[in-house]
């Protein structure tokens, strides 16, 4: 039987205590790994999860960081050194407006997007990089979505720094492909979640009759595909865009 095992690797992910966020945490912890919970201000819920995590027998701490903030990343990357340096880092957090048409969305809200989306990764690969390029072994995995490549009306400020995302990623994985580090993609679609289990998930409509699998995916799925690029078994694969959209999104070569 073939099984992930992450005993002894140290995982990372921003924006830890959200949504899709504390799914992966708890896949990463459920195969073995030591886990670093990052948030912004919902302190609460990170100590929460890491509260979870402890009990379950999970090493685990949270930590703090404005990711649009350079010298915030660094911070947390200080911070994190007293618990390890990560092997798995996963760039998961981003800030997201209402979609609006390009005339009517404040020119600010571009901005913003591009420092919570590229810039974000910008600061966490030069902040955690240098030690995985020290041990010659690393795995980042950073979570785009299908709006990169759907560019639908509304969504032009998101995708446009999910694009902007995706050239980062491909130009950071040949830089350090060689040197023992992989950087993938994971990009999801529209996935039901926690907080739309609780109010009643969205399950018919022009979005679901767009999915040819005929449904909306759950976190979960987004979890799993962390994993597997987290694991030994993604270890020849870098630079990959992988879409989890039920086939909304389907690259092409």
């Amino acid at each position: 039987m073939i099984s992930i095992d992450l005993s002894g690797k140290i995982a990372l992910v921003t924006g830890g205590s959200g949504q899709l966020g504390r799914v992966m945490v708890r896949r990463l912890a459920a195969a073995g790994a030591d886990i670093l919970v990052h948030y912004h201000q919902n302190r609460e819920q990170a100590m929460s999860l890491v509260q979870t995590l402890a009990a379950a027998g999970t090493r685990a701490a949270a930590v703090q960081a404005d990711v649009t903030d350079f010298e915030s990343v660094l911070h947390m990357r200080d911070e994190a050194a007293r618990f390890g340096s990560p092997d798995i880092v996963v760039n998961n957090a981003v800030i997201q407006y209402a979609w609006k048409d390009i005339l009517e969305q404040d020119t600010a809200d571009f901005y913003s997007q591009f420092a919570s989306t590229v810039m974000h990764n910008t600061y966490m690969f030069k902040a955690f990089a240098p030690a995985m390029l020290e041990k010659g072994a690393g795995k980042f995995v950073v979570i785009n979505t299908e709006c990169a490549m759907r560019c639908d009306p509304g969504a032009a400020a998101y995708s446009a720094a999910k694009r902007g995302l995706d050239g980062l990623c491909r130009s950071f994985a040949k830089e350090v492909g060689s040197r023992g580090i992989t950087v993938n993609q994971v990009a999801p679609g529209w996935m039901i979640t926690e907080r739309e289990r609780a109010a009643g998930a969205v399950t018919s409509g022009d979005y679901v009759d767009s999915v040819p699998m005929g449904r909306r995916g759950y976190d979960e799925d987004i979890a799993d595909a962390v994993l597997f690029f987290a694991s030994g078994l993604s270890d020849f694969i870098t630079g990959a865009f992988l879409s989890v959209s039920g086939g909304r999104v389907m690259p092409t070569i």
